[in-house]
């Protein structure tokens, strides 16, 4: 049936803006405010120059968290390091930087055998097109609206044609954006053909997480909608 064609929307609120010093309830918290997945960001300090959290944090939070969805963004260098241990901790998705990888069909394979979803994010200098002969090995492409590393940067809005790219391409692929997305943005990432939908502090800055998803949901959800209708 043409309904199923297109990657069902997913909210993933970004936990790095949260309250890290209660961050298994800021988790639950965002859940329970009709959160679909959490992302979770990995900075080494040498890929990115900012310095975030690693496998230990997860592995505390998931026996927490029993059934929630953890989508790392792994914003490090030799990706490859820390497959094992992110399977070990309990994580689900696994997005690495195609500009930090040598061998990416190796370190897909890598992924999938530990049981984790294969991402491959592109950073906003990087060509679309460095990912198109990967396709077949890769369940999520996250196209970064900003430069990876520092919070609270402007969206950048001619990253949408990437997006266009990939979903007129890959109609069946789950696509991503992170970075400045909002209510102010999210119109854009919903008609370019995102589906999986990063955002940080407009989620957890927000007197009011549920109403923000509920917004951000709702114009994926239209965008879909209106896709499936115009095939």
């Amino acid at each position: 049936m043409a309904g199923h064609l297109h990657p069902s929307c997913k909210i993933g609120p970004s936990i790095l803006c949260s309250d890290l010093s209660c961050l298994a309830e800021e988790c639950q918290r965002l859940m329970d405010s009709g959160a679909d997945y959490l992302h979770l960001d990995v900075m080494d300090g040498h890929f990115v120059p900012n310095l975030t959290f690693g496998h230990p944090i997860v592995k505390c939070l998931r026996p927490k968290l029993p059934n929630v969805y953890f989508d790392m963004h792994m914003m490090v260098e030799g990706p490859e390091k820390w497959v094992e241990h992110m399977a070990d901790a309990g994580a689900n998705q696994y997005t690495f930087h195609i500009e930090a990888c040598g061998d990416v069909p190796r370190l897909c394979r890598k992924i999938q055998e530990s049981g984790m979803r294969v991402g491959v994010a592109l950073k906003p200098g990087t060509p679309v097109e460095t990912i198109l002969p990967y396709s077949d090995l890769i369940d999520v492409a996250l196209i970064m609206t900003v430069e990876p590393g520092f919070g609270g940067q402007r969206f950048m809005e001619d990253m949408m044609s990437k997006v266009q790219l990939l979903r007129t391409t890959f109609p069946h692929m789950d696509i991503e954006v992170d970075g400045g997305v909002g209510p102010a943005t999210i119109d854009m990432c919903a008609e370019a053909g995102a589906n999986m939908i990063v955002s940080g502090t407009a989620i957890t800055g927000a007197t009011d997480p549920a109403q923000v998803i509920s917004h951000l949901r709702n114009s994926v959800e239209n965008a879909i909608q209106k896709s499936q209708l115009e095939r």
